[in-house]
């Protein structure tokens, strides 16, 4: 596998990559992560996982030792200790990152690699902005809840909706009293 040439914009070892997925994130890279695993450090074990960004969104992931691609190559990663992590920026978009076998989720390294549920909704939050990745229903569903200024404008709307309706078939005295119980 070759890389497109790039920019390193970080390069250290870490306890979890999560930090080098916001910066991504908040920066919109579009390159990759490379992440060399405790054993590979320690061990001499062969190869690293390369994570494909496009705009700061994990799209893609391929395993250099193994082959494995997509979520099979994640899970090679996800052990526990220390981590070597690059992250590059890069021109062109990584080569692997089309083919459909290697494509992720974009809250799955958040999710199996740094364990945090606010970067992986983060992420899904930012494909979708972005108009990036294949979404699954429950990715689409997920960003959505994580919005929570959104919820709450649809919730105000339903509420204003319910007073309308209410009156316009007389039950305005119930809707009244439904309202002095909850406090809205």
């Amino acid at each position: 596998m070759t890389l497109p040439e790039g920019t390193l914009l970080h390069s250290r070892v870490v306890a979890d990559p999560g930090g080098v997925f916001e910066r991504a994130l908040e920066e919109a890279v579009t390159g990759y992560a490379s992440i060399e695993p405790q054993d590979a450090l320690l061990l001499d074990a062969d190869g690293l996982g390369i994570v494909a960004l496009e705009r700061g969104v994990p799209v893609a992931a391929r395993h250099t030792g193994t082959g494995r691609v997509g979520r099979e190559a994640l899970a090679e990663l996800a052990v526990p200790g220390p981590c070597r992590v690059d992250l590059y920026e890069t021109k062109a978009s990584v080569d692997f990152a089309a083919d459909p076998a290697s494509r992720i989720p974009p809250g799955l390294p958040a999710d199996h690699l740094v364990r945090d549920e606010t970067l992986a909704n983060r992420a899904r939050s930012a494909a979708a902005e972005r108009g990036i990745g294949e979404r699954t229903d429950a990715d689409a569903l997920a960003a959505f809840l994580a919005d929570d200024e959104r919820v709450a404008a649809i919730r105000r709307e339903a509420r204003t909706e319910a007073r309308e309706r209410a009156q316009q078939w007389g039950l305005a005295d119930a809707l009244a009293g439904a309202e002095d119980r909850d406090g809205r």
